[in-house]
């Protein structure tokens, strides 16, 4: 699966990148754990998840991931275990999995696009898996990952209301215990983008703390492009390198700044249908950049 997957050969250039490159490897539970205590994390800790339970994580990521001594996370859909989907994980090699440690989150249950679902239904996808994770596995997880990381403020709204602690996306950034729970970033790696040098860049990677964020609505129903703006955190320092590319233009984007640490992002044309993202970064110091990343949702008609 050529969009999501890697490579073995990539893999354990990832791993051997682990194993030298200084990283602190956490479980994402306590990552969390620590988010929700408002505490800073160690220089250069990362977290490992993999998203949608093909049966190639338990027979060949899974081995290498325990052998090298390293924690994840999957998030698993739960309709295709049920189903028997051809190389998808089945509910016995999960419980497996779970025995030794690795934490299982909720992937929904059908892997739906969650924004073009209606209310009842968008309930149902969170509250169907969790039955299912509870009859199979004996506990339902915490920890959500947005189908395709599509999500809004009603998609955020719906995780809280069904009992998750945090939830994840798709868009590239680097996490911190300063933003909201329910929509932190992942750095996606498939087949096409994870050379060595891109899991450096993310690994070493800093937060870039925002605030008042607008659009607050990352699905647009209406204003496509949006208005983008955002407000960078007080004790960053020099801000005249700070760029955001859009995945709809080439180049960097236009980018105004208002007054001290205001800035707003004017975008040349719309988003197609789909999935349409906002990356900013600021050079920091030892040649590390800090990110702030932003997937929006663009319904069909």
């Amino acid at each position: 699966y050529p969009s999501t997957n890697v490579t073995i050969e990539q893999f354990e250039a990832h791993l051997s990148e682990i194993k030298s490159g200084g990283y602190n490897v956490m479980p994402l539970p306590d990552i969390i754990a620590a988010f929700r205590r408002k505490e800073q994390l160690p220089d250069r800790t990362i977290g490992l998840t993999i998203d949608d339970a093909f049966l190639s994580v338990h027979d060949k990521a899974w081995p290498m991931l325990a052998k090298a001594g390293l924690p994840f996370t999957l998030f698993a859909a739960t309709d295709a275990i049920d189903s028997k989907r051809p190389n998808h994980i089945s509910w016995a090699q999960l419980r497996a999995m779970t025995a030794t440690g690795v934490t299982i989150g909720n992937h929904s249950g059908s892997h739906a696009h969650l924004p073009d679902v209606t209310p009842a239904q968008l309930a149902d996808e969170l509250k169907r898996a969790n039955e299912r994770f509870r009859a199979e596995l004996g506990f339902a997880p915490t920890l959500l990952a947005y189908p395709y990381g599509e999500f809004g403020l009603r998609e955020k709204k719906a995780a809280r209301a069904a009992g998750f602690i945090a939830a994840f996306g798709q868009h590239s950034g680097v996490a911190h215990s300063g933003e909201d729970l329910f929509g932190l970033p992942r750095f996606a790696l498939n087949q096409r983008f994870s050379g060595v040098e891109r899991f450096r860049l993310a690994g070493n990677g800093l937060p870039l703390p925002v605030s008042d964020v607008l659009p607050a609505d990352t699905v647009l129903r209406t204003h496509n492009p949006p208005d983008f703006g955002f407000t960078v955190a007080a004790d960053i320092g020099a801000l005249n390198n700070l760029a955001c590319f859009a995945s709809n233009q080439s180049g960097a984007a236009h980018l105004e700044r208002l007054g001290a640490r205001r800035f707003e992002v004017r975008l040349e044309k719309p988003f197609t249908n789909g999935r349409g993202r906002i990356n900013c970064t600021l050079r920091a110091d030892g040649n590390r950049w800090r990110w702030f990343g932003t997937q929006f949702y663009i319904p069909g008609p």
